[in-house]
């Protein structure tokens, strides 16, 4: 079966710089398309699993007709940063050799502010909504993880959420929790349609859409040490949780709701 969803596959050319936000050092880099990408290194941190949310959470955002910068597969030649100075720097680089994930760099972009910019109650709705599906814990008024380019919010940094697979045990149970977390989430005090997005999203995310999506986390990202799981079993554990989370949103629907209610 052919899948309706697809990513790029780009070459990095050059390594540009480290953007120092959070702990995973993401960095600027040249790609040869001729664009430049956010890096995100699968050498870092939490690793693959980073990249597989961000994927994730990024392809889910698309679907449901949110901003979210290209998402591309960006891949590191074995040379590749050799000539880098700083050692910190280096092991990432040579830790990272093969398949990464990059977003489109926005140029010129600017960190969204609450303060300054006013996002109507349908979006706040639409992005809380898509926060509490996600498991998104990092949207809040300390790290907004949003941009404003040409004049529009986008999305970006999917790569905190679905941490149940962290620990990956009784995936059921957590697909059915109802993200106490949410009451953090920068946008919630505008989220007043919550129920009317939930109807409009249960229609747009399929089952299908959602295995398409996990369909593209590629083989080398689910090599899993200490796992006896293969690829597939992987991607369908994934599968299962984002489709019983959706059967069952009106738990992390009411949760938003009853956190939203004791802000205003």
């Amino acid at each position: 079966m052919n899948n309706p969803f697809s990513l790029r596959t780009v070459n990095v050319t050059r390594y540009i710089a480290p953007l120092r936000e959070g702990g995973s050092l993401p960095a600027l880099a040249d790609a040869d398309d001729g664009f430049k990408y956010v890096l995100k290194f699968k050498g870092a941190g939490h690793g693959v699993k980073a990249l597989i949310a961000e994927l994730i959470g990024g392809e889910i955002a698309r679907v449901l007709g949110l901003p979210v910068p290209e998402l591309v597969f960006a891949n590191l030649d074995e040379a590749f940063g050799r000539t880098e100075a700083d050692e910190e720097i280096q092991d990432l680089l040579q830790g990272s050799q093969g398949l990464n994930l990059a977003l489109h760099f926005l140029s010129g972009a600017i960190t969204f502010d609450p303060v300054v910019t006013e996002v109507d109650a349908v979006l706040a709705s639409k992005i809380v909504w898509l926060d509490a599906y996600i498991t998104n814990v990092d949207r809040t008024f300390k790290n907004t993880n949003m941009l404003i380019w040409h004049k529009e919010l986008w999305l970006i940094d999917h790569g905190a959420c679905l941490y149940f697979h962290h620990s990956w045990n009784n995936w059921e149970s957590s697909a059915k929790t109802p993200f106490a977390l949410i009451k953090d989430h920068v946008l919630l005090p505008k989220a007043s349609n919550l129920e009317e997005i939930d109807k409009e999203f249960r229609l747009l995310l399929t089952e299908e859409k959602i295995r398409s999506i996990v369909e593209l986390i590629p083989e080398e990202w689910l090599q899993w040490e200490g796992s006896d799981e293969t690829p597939d079993q992987i991607r369908n554990i994934y599968s299962s949780f984002l489709i019983t989370r959706l059967a069952n949103s009106e738990i992390f629907i009411k949760a938003a709701q009853d956190a939203r209610q004791i802000l205003i």
